[in-house]
């Protein structure tokens, strides 16, 4: 163990509740399993999990494309409300949310899941199943993480449990991809529901507990001329040559950059324009995706950016014999916010606690999830995994098996619970 880790969890160790009372956060978690209400929601969870494949299935055939979630939120908004949830509805921007409505309602717990896929439209989303693996686009992320908050619901329910705080299950929309979390930033706007602490069941690892949130810029580079003919217009500034030179001057620069401090990344993704290979397009662009798990070096990589589409705007149109000059358009197309989460915070450490509880050793993890949003403001929040074992996401070949799967299910209970709090009815 580092030096660094050995602090860490220490001060986990020793983190106090709000009244400055040692919370042993393993033996909170043991109690609460230990609680008869639980130990059977328990139980009733891995009885439940063993038979959901047929729902997921389900789920996973309704398909879920970018900005075209509205199928597949009717349908779990429909799950949701046979499984006892009567306080659920479709927010304005397809969020499906649910509320278990706590005793005293003085808090809120949000444990979300999102019901966007990367894949476009027109995916043939079929599953098919070979050697106990069951195979289809975004199967695993995020259709197995609606499934387990399905679970969750019909095991508390019953168990009959019963929550101090509120519960707030969400199916958000837009995680993946151009869609920048949109449906976690609306939950998080000015008038937005109340949500103190935040879950997302997101990505396959069950050992990893994320902290830390990694932010991303993301622009579409638009360089535009008047375009001709390649013979006869020749001397016209070329779009196409531009956003090369655009490029080249971002990855020569950006590439130094990243070569030292925290960890930052950028990619060149999509590149397109251009009508014909003996025409001097009348536009050029590209999509450029940028991460950085610290707020200051994603700001720094940004302006790389920025100076070198000027750059090569100017040499560009240097360059131009006839014709006007060339502009170009930098256009965000997504914005993802960065921080970190101290891992003394309670949410942090009852995440980790009840990782040891199944005999894992869990590990501190950075990650871009809904987690991001609340994380950059502050608020205690977390990503876990989806249970199950699983491979190939964001590719066609996505797969998953629910290879002791409960324990995921089990694991997001515990969490969820120890932060809301159960009912003594003694």
């Amino acid at each position: 163990m580092t030096t660094k880790n050995l602090i860490a969890f220490l001060l986990i160790c020793l983190a106090g509740n709000a009244n400055g009372a040692t919370i042993d956060f393993d033996e909170e978690i043991k109690s609460l399993a230990a609680r008869p209400e639980i130990s059977e929601a328990l139980r009733i969870i891995e009885i439940l999990d063993s038979q959901s494949d047929a729902e997921l299935i389900e789920l996973t055939e309704i398909p879920a494309p970018p900005f075209k979630e509205d199928a597949r939120a009717r349908r779990y908004a429909e799950k949701l409300i046979d499984a006892g949830m009567q306080d659920t509805r479709i927010d304005k921007v397809g969020n499906v949310i649910s509320r278990w409505p706590g005793r005293s309602g003085d808090k809120t717990i949000a444990i979300v899941a999102h019901l966007d896929t990367v894949f476009p439209e027109g995916t043939d989303v079929t599953v098919r199943r070979e050697n106990g693996k069951l195979y289809a686009p975004g199967i695993g992320d995020d259709t197995r993480g609606l499934i387990l908050l399905l679970t969750m619901i019909r095991a508390m329910r019953s168990a009959d449990v019963e929550t101090v705080h509120d519960l707030l299950f969400v199916a958000t929309v837009g995680e993946e991809g151009l869609g920048d979390l949109r449906g976690v930033k609306h939950l998080f706007r000015q008038g937005g529901p109340r949500i103190d602490e935040l879950i997302a069941i997101d990505g396959g690892s069950f050992k990893r507990v994320l902290n830390h949130a990694i932010g991303s810029h993301r622009y579409r580079v638009t360089f535009s001329g008047a375009g001709g003919h390649s013979w006869s217009a020749f001397g016209l500034a070329n779009p196409a040559h531009a956003l090369a030179r655009a490029i080249h001057f971002f990855d020569d620069n950006a590439s130094t950059f990243v070569a030292t401090g925290p960890r930052t990344t950028y990619n060149i993704g999509r590149v397109g324009g251009g009508t014909s290979v003996n025409a001097i397009p009348f536009e050029s662009w590209a999509e450029i995706d940028m991460r950085s798990e610290d707020p200051d070096r994603l700001r720094q990589i940004d302006a790389i950016l920025q100076n070198a589409v000027q750059l090569a705007l100017v040499e560009q149109n240097r360059l131009l014999t006839r014709g006007e000059p060339l502009s170009v358009e930098v256009k965000s197309i997504g914005n993802r916010p960065s921080g970190r989460i101290e891992p003394q915070t309670p949410l942090i450490q009852r995440a980790l606690a009840a990782t040891r509880f199944f005999g894992v050793t869990p590990e501190l993890a950075a990650g871009s999830t809904d987690a991001n949003v609340p994380i950059a403001r502050g608020i205690p929040a977390t990503t876990i995994g989806r249970g199950g074992q699983g491979g190939g996401a964001h590719s066609l070949n996505e797969w998953w098996s629910n290879t002791d799967g409960y324990r995921g299910v089990q694991k997001a209970l515990l969490i969820a619970l120890a932060s809301a709090g159960v009912t003594d009815r003694r």
